[in-house]
């Protein structure tokens, strides 16, 4: 079992022991009042225009945002994403003791004063990300109890690669009520090792990186993921003084330090809200650009849009336009196939959207879902709009109904981020009224979303039972 968190074993700053040992519930955040679920009405059949402002990446500023626990001294991100996700890891953060200031955009994080290893259950059953807080904890302070996370209901992640990887680290991990706890009993913190993953899940490359920066000795993860989140969370990680070589490729090298600082970084942009508005162009047969976009996160989608029959024109280095207005694709897009894959392959992340444009395209397409195999739930929903899909385990076949018999608008509910996204592409292409519940799980992931909607030209409006509709609904840090 892992013995009681004692500060006095790290070397912390004299002011930072004596924070740690004031009463929590001083020291505790007001209540946050609760928002209430809203809804989500689009009156489809608007072609969209004009250009859109991609934030920063959300896959990328979660486990940034925990490397932050790795950090002596404050760290200053910009880009941060205003999502309820990064609102919820920020939560998790203050729960530890960290200290969060929020301005124009940008988080500034102190873990100097930390009061815990154990961060709050309730705001870690909000999302997946949470649980990357295990790694930074128990590398910098030998030691962290972290409940089971939570997240969208699409599929088995487990969590036997972060405690395996851990255990090669020296660490000893238990399960035990609900909860994984975690310490190093040879007083001296963890130690490098090489070891494999039995699959390149991201969250246990980003884990386990963490955690290794601040083992003693050398560390080489091999299978390990190559998102471009891994390479921004090592960007972050390279200046705060961490030693990481190969991320991007399916080894990591890296060469633990004592102590790392805190430094400034800027979250890269969202290549899966990038994406998103892609399809939403195409799914609409509109003409819209967009930036700052990294085109190599993309190509994998670029690649099959341009196939079915869009144009895409590189603007500039980051800025993009896509068009696929009918005469400039011919009289309809073409479908295609997609079989998900880790990166560089097809992202699982924009499959559910992909295949509500696909429902609008010419022929048969097939959706092959490699990663998650509960990431169907969307297709039911899908059917009211009046989509013609057969699923038969994870593989979907999409009747494509062309310009001749668009979908109608429909009352429908979002269950999961991704999934909830794709309603609102098939809203934005169908005819009448669309009413979209459960419009909580798409704020996870984007910001300001009926704001760009509204700017590119879409009738969208957000409502709540209890204050009407509301045009511009965000979270906005300022309220932690």
């Amino acid at each position: 079992m892992a013995s009681k968190f004692n500060p006095l074993r790290y070397d912390l700053p004299p002011n930072t022991r004596a924070c740690l040992f004031q009463d929590p519930k001083q020291l505790s955040s007001p209540p946050k009042t609760p928002i209430q679920d809203p809804k989500l009405i689009i009156n489809g059949g608007s072609t969209l225009s004009g250009h859109v402002s991609i934030s920063g990446s959300k896959n990328s500023a979660l486990p940034i945002l925990a490397a932050t626990l790795c950090c002596s001294g404050s760290s200053n991100l910009k880009n941060v994403p205003c999502l309820s996700d990064t609102r919820t890891m920020a939560s998790i953060l203050e729960s530890l003791g960290a200290q969060l200031m929020t301005f124009n955009g940008e988080i500034v994080v102190n873990t100097d004063g930390l009061l815990s290893v154990e961060p709050d259950s309730a705001e870690i059953r909000k999302l997946r990300g949470g649980f990357f807080v295990l790694g930074p904890l128990l590398a910098r302070f030998g030691e962290a109890t972290v409940g089971l996370p939570g997240g969208c209901d699409i599929g088995t992640r487990p969590i036997d690669l972060y405690i395996h990887g851990l255990q090669a680290l020296g660490a000893t991990v238990e399960l035990r009520d609900g909860k994984v706890q975690a310490h190093v009993s040879n007083g001296k913190g963890l130690t490098g090792a090489s070891f494999g993953l039995d699959c390149p899940s991201v969250g246990a490359t980003e884990t386990l990186m963490m955690a290794a920066c601040l083992a003693e000795g050398n560390t080489v993860i091999s299978n390990a993921a190559q998102e471009p989140e891994i390479i921004d969370l090592a960007g972050f990680l390279t200046n705060c003084g961490a030693a990481v070589e190969g991320a991007g490729t399916d080894t990591l090298y890296i060469s633990g330090r004592r102590r790392l600082y805190g430094s400034e970084y800027s979250i890269m942009p969202d290549r899966i809200e990038a994406g998103t508005y892609m399809l939403a162009a195409a799914i609409t047969r509109s003409h819209i650009s967009m930036s700052p976009v990294i085109y190599s996160n993309l190509t994998s989608l670029l690649d099959k849009l341009s196939r079915a029959g869009c144009k895409i024109l590189h603007l500039s280095d980051d800025t993009l336009e896509l068009s696929a207005v009918p005469g400039a694709t011919g009289d309809n897009l073409q479908g295609f196939s997609i079989k998900t894959r880790p990166f560089p392959g097809f992202p699982t992340d924009l499959q559910p959207l992909t295949m509500a444009l696909l429902s609008t395209c010419k022929g048969i397409s097939v959706i092959e879902e490699t990663v998650f195999e509960n990431r169907m739930s969307h297709v039911t929903e899908l059917q009211k709009f009046g989509a013609k899909i057969q699923v038969c385990g994870s593989t979907a076949l999409v009747f494509g109904k062309g310009n001749a018999s668009p979908l109608c608008g429909s009352q429908v509910i979002a269950t999961d981020l991704r999934g909830g996204m794709s309603l609102v592409l098939a809203g934005l292409a169908a005819e009448g009224c669309t009413e979209i519940s459960g419009i909580s799980h798409v704020d996870r992931g984007y910001e300001s979303l009926e704001m760009k909607l509204q700017g590119l030209g879409a009738n969208v409006t957000r409502m709540t039972s209890s204050s009407g509709p509301s045009q511009n609904f965000g979270i906005s840090f300022a309220s932690l």
